[in-house]
């Protein structure tokens, strides 16, 4: 008896709503599409530390410190989602392309921002204080990358459109073209294949900003056709409307600031660890670029239940996002299980691809310090989940702000101060620097647990309500479950 009543649960849970298979038709092109942009910059990275121990040590901090100061604006623009998936459940689909041209005119404000700060380039890096040569690196890196934001930012807002329908191949047909434009160009222009120039970390950045570009124009020749503006306004939306506008600041950017500070955290880390040594330093890259085979692509699934949740509340059925959630928990918890045992058991696996072609003798150390630094990887991927999972929920009803709170919070006084009283006053080593990382994830991944389990942002909305309406003869399903 225990055991069919156990069948019917776990068939209930893969086959009903907002079940398994819900999440799964919904995530799968978008795990496929983070999981191309982990691919992306782990052969990037692998081709850098083939280039050079210098290259690959620069192209982190660099390219960290500029996502930091993108992702203020590529969370902002990125809330696009939530808004599209809300008005798509309540049926409001005229003010989709609206709320996406607001997104769209926040990529434009980005661009203009971040190109200024690319003229200091130098004077930033020279107070970071690392090794010469890196830093030469770094500077340019980080100058090519600040080009591209224009078209990162824009093609954040634009997948926010496709996601929040449940439109997800495309998403991943854009993130693919991209990557393979990406790969081929950084193998070329890294080592000058082909009657290229051979031009190394530099290579690297203007093949990055050319694939932003690809996966930009895919995005805007799918969405400005005809039936896409019947449908949803996207041509005929292009107008600044000032009233929404604010409603996405208002929602979107405590997310832009949370992606900002989260991401701001981890950037002040990287740079501490660089004061250590170039060798400390690139362990420590090649680690968290390790990591992101594991949590990249449970992103593309944290932003399936974001969406879900979105969809499901438009329609005023809170129950069924709840049940979304906890269906992308498991899924997640399974996925980083098994990515945890194989950084505790097999690092090896992982490692290799950075050894191919590296100098050996500059490699060994860097190779066994790496094994180590997995090590906390995999103490802190199950949580990582369930920050990942939780954060994206509320986010996804419009609890934004307690997500930035918790992140500027816990950034400061869990990650930066602690790795700075560990490194530089007590002079703990790597080791220590890592482990304050580790309780950071840790306790973020509870706290955001906490506020899913108080249950206020199932009442939560980031649309207006929607008009009186005749409804339809049919109820129109989730679109998650139209995909595939």
């Amino acid at each position: 008896m225990n055991s069919i009543k156990m069948y019917r649960a776990i068939s209930g849970r893969i086959r009903g709503e907002a079940g398994y298979r819900d999440i799964l038709v919904l995530a799968i092109p978008l795990i496929f599409s983070t999981g191309s942009w982990a691919v992306q910059h782990f052969i990037d990275r692998m081709f850098l530390n083939w280039y050079s121990q210098e290259a690959v040590a620069a192209a982190m901090p660099a390219g960290i410190l500029n996502f930091t100061l993108v992702s203020l604006f590529l969370g902002t623009a990125s809330y696009v989602s939530t808004f599209v998936a809300q008005y798509y459940g309540s049926e409001q689909k005229k003010m989709i392309g609206p709320v996406l041209w607001q997104g769209l005119y926040i990529s434009v404000l980005a661009g203009i921002t971040i190109m200024i700060t690319a003229l200091f380039s130098d004077e930033i890096f020279i107070l970071v204080g690392h090794a010469d040569r890196v830093r030469e690196y770094e500077s340019v890196y980080f100058r090519i990358l600040c080009m591209g934001v224009i078209p990162l930012v824009a093609s954040s807002a634009m997948s926010g459109f496709f996601s929040g329908l449940g439109k997800t191949w495309i998403i991943m047909i854009a993130n693919f073209a991209a990557t393979l434009v990406n790969l081929v160009m950084d193998y070329l222009l890294i080592f000058g294949e082909l009657g290229f120039p051979r031009m190394g970390i530099k290579g690297a950045a203007i093949a990055t900003v050319l694939s932003a570009c690809v996966s930009f124009i895919i995005y805007a020749a799918v969405i400005f056709r005809r039936s896409n503006n019947t449908e949803y306004n996207t041509l005929r939306g292009w107008r600044f409307d000032q009233t929404l506008f604010r409603r996405l600041i208002r929602f979107g950017l405590p997310n832009g600031v949370q992606f900002f500070l989260d991401v701001a955290g981890f950037t002040f880390f990287v740079l501490f660890i660089g004061r250590l040594g170039t060798e400390n330093l690139a362990a420590t890259n090649i680690a968290f670029n390790i990591n992101t085979i594991a949590f990249m692509p449970m992103i593309g699934l944290a932003i399936a239940v974001s969406v879900l949740v979105g969809q499901y509340l438009g329609m005023d059925k809170p129950d069924l996002a709840e049940r979304s959630v906890y269906s992308g928990l498991h899924i997640t918890m399974l996925y980083m299980g098994v990515i945890a045992i194989l950084y505790l058991f097999a690092p090896d696996i992982f490692i290799a691809p950075y050894a191919a072609r590296a100098n050996p003798v500059e490699f060994k150390y860097t190779a066994e310090l790496t094994r180590i630094l997995l090590k906390f990887v995999a103490l802190y991927c199950i949580f990582d989940a369930m920050n990942l999972i939780f954060a994206s929920a509320i986010k996804g009803a419009g609890d934004t702000r307690f997500v930035m709170y918790a992140v500027i919070i816990l950034s400061i006084f869990v990650l930066v101060i602690p790795t700075y009283v560990v490194l530089f006053i007590f002079k703990l080593g790597i080791y220590a620097g890592w482990a304050a990382a580790t309780g950071y994830v840790v306790v973020l991944g509870v706290v955001f647990m906490y506020r899913f389990l108080r249950g206020q942002w199932k009442s939560m909305r980031v649309i207006e309500k929607s008009p009186a309406a005749i409804p339809p003869s049919m109820p129109e399903a989730p679109a998650g479950k139209l995909e595939l």
